[in-house]
């Protein structure tokens, strides 16, 4: 039998919903960064192609993987108290 109290589990839907939240929200902040230095700023937001959409992708992910592994868990997580234990 597991020792972890099901009760003490965040709902998945919490996990779900962070996750979501997550990406796009680094998304949004790292590709307007990205656009401004990049220069691909439009009158509707941002455009990437090439070089800078991979930065974007990487950005994305590195995010995902240090603020996991080394902040115990990332923004949205944090706010929707959907970090498992």
């Amino acid at each position: 039998m597991s020792d972890t109290n099901p009760a003490a589990q965040p709902a998945t839907w919490r996990i779900v919903l962070a996750a979501i939240f997550d990406f796009l929200t680094a998304f949004l902040v790292f590709g307007y960064i990205i656009a401004s230095v990049f220069g691909g700023k439009t009158a509707d937001g941002f455009q990437l192609n090439g070089l800078p959409a991979l930065l974007l992708f990487v950005l994305i992910v590195a995010y995902f993987i240090l603020f996991n592994r080394f902040l115990g868990g990332t923004l949205w997580k944090r706010i929707l108290r959907a970090r498992r234990s």
